[in-house]
């Protein structure tokens, strides 16, 4: 059974180890630097997610709140460990961070930036609802903007 636990002093050992396929590893920050980045955004209510099937841990999410314009939930780093991917835990557990953040309600959209050739992430993000908002961050030019509205 999949299930988010917010990452903490007691389990970030289960998921620094983690690790997405070498192609996919340009897209992705590493499973510390996304622990990191957890905390430089802790200003802006950052949560960190180990994702875990029963007691083993398969992934990692980082989502944190934007609050300029389009202001809503920005999912910053999502991934699962190679070993568990294509069985549709993924989808899962995207699925239950989306329904965490729609329960806290502070927005109605959540966002993310996905980069053009991550063919793999796009998949999931389409077959949830995220849809592409056309903007492209000039910082950025490579990425998709995706954006799920909370209906």
């Amino acid at each position: 059974m999949i299930k988010l636990l917010e990452v903490n002093e007691e389990n970030w050992l289960d998921v620094i180890s983690l690790n997405v396929k070498e192609e996919q590893q340009q897209f992705l920050d590493t499973p510390i630097g996304i622990v990191a980045r957890g905390y430089i955004y802790r200003s802006c209510n950052a949560k960190v997610f180990g994702i875990y099937n029963d007691e083993q841990a398969i992934g990692i999410a980082l989502v944190k709140d934007m609050d300029e314009e389009p202001a809503c939930y920005d999912l910053q780093q999502f991934m699962i460990d190679k070993r568990f991917q294509n069985k549709g835990y993924g989808t899962e557990a995207l699925r239950l961070i989306l329904s965490l953040l729609s329960k806290e309600g502070k927005y109605s959209q959540v966002e993310v930036c996905v980069n053009k050739s991550d063919a793999a992430a796009l998949r999931v993000y389409e077959k949830i609802g995220f849809e592409d908002t056309g903007y492209i961050d000039e910082s950025v030019p490579d990425c998709l903007n995706l954006m799920y509205h909370f209906y």
